[in-house]
């Protein structure tokens, strides 16, 4: 009888062991939504996010949405459904994302984005964003003094369905368009895929072989190019791309890619976090909705001071 009673007793502890969160102290899941970790800078939002979330007390729930919105919309359900405090969100779409998170809203879970704003405002409580005209711009920038202001070039593009993509894009093209002597002979959505990059620059390459230049829309797909131009022995060509990746800057100081712009993914994120935490505890974090950060050219004069999507001393 008394083993039995034991027995009961600790399967009771293992149930409630179980049914209790793996942090019961926090002060609830804070749920951190990006796209594949595959991307150096996705993964630098989610660990900047995470860090900074047990920093202030909060257990963490970090998931993946692929860019698909479909999935996106499956993790928002699941993020409901565990009662998070807050969503932290690195969008699938600025049109399709505007459902989820007026559903967070309504279900009492105040969202708070980075990288990417969607198309309305007033549903989620901050929208921090880097400024890829700016950025763009100062890209744009560069890879006209590298390229003499003369020669052509090709461009590749981000996702569609990305905003991102296109400011970037306007950005760079406000800037090289003035100068005539700049041809581009071809424009390319890779989907800031790097496997898609390298397949479009061979094809690029076959098709106009005098290219001088390649203005990338992010550094995975810069990095696709340049391995594309180096297996076929075109290390002359010159790349620039976008984000301030590690693989990028080591390329930078190797003398391979010439120059990307940093946006510091970590950072953002963490703001993010410290937004939630602001309005979760006194329901207004202090600052606008929709927020811009500048950016920073990195070439090899600064590469030595990049490190996982921040600039130090």
């Amino acid at each position: 009888m008394r083993l039995t009673t034991k027995l009961l007793s600790a399967a009771f502890a293992a149930a409630a062991a179980i049914a209790l969160p793996a942090t019961a102290s926090a002060d609830g899941i804070m749920a951190i939504i990006t796209p594949s970790h595959d991307n150096p800078f996705f993964k630098a939002e989610a660990e900047g996010a995470a860090s900074k979330a047990e920093e202030l007390g909060y257990e963490p729930l970090v998931l993946v949405h692929d860019d698909d919105p479909n999935k996106q919309n499956q993790l928002f359900d699941t993020a409901i459904a565990r009662g998070a405090v807050a969503i932290i969100l690195d969008n699938a779409g600025a049109d399709a994302s505007v459902a989820p998170v007026k559903k967070a809203k309504e279900a009492g879970i105040p969202s708070f984005l980075i990288d990417r704003e969607i198309n309305e405002s007033g549903i989620a409580i901050s929208q921090i964003v880097s400024n890829n005209y700016q950025g763009a711009q100062l890209g744009g920038e560069e890879f006209v003094r590298l390229m003499g202001e003369a020669g052509k070039y090709a461009e590749l593009v981000g996702k569609e369905s990305d905003t991102n993509a296109g400011i970037r894009s306007a950005g760079y093209h406000d800037v090289i368009d003035q100068y005539p002597d700049l041809e581009m002979v071809a424009q390319e959505s890779a989907n800031w895929s790097q496997p898609e990059a390298f397949q479009k620059m061979q094809t690029i390459l076959q098709a106009h072989p005098e290219i001088k230049g390649v203005i990338s829309g992010n550094d995975t797909m810069a990095m696709g190019a340049w391995a594309a131009l180096q297996q076929a022995g075109r290390d002359d060509v010159i790349v620039v791309g976008f984000d301030g990746s590690n693989d990028v800057r080591d390329s930078i100081r190797d003398g391979g890619i010439k120059a990307t712009v940093l946006q510091p993914a970590y950072r953002q994120a963490e703001m993010a976090v410290e937004q939630a935490d602001a309005y979760l505890k006194n329901g207004e974090t202090g600052q606008p909705e929709k927020q811009l950060m500048d950016l920073v050219l990195i070439t090899d004069e600064n590469a030595d001071k990049l490190e996982t999507f921040a600039l130090g001393d």
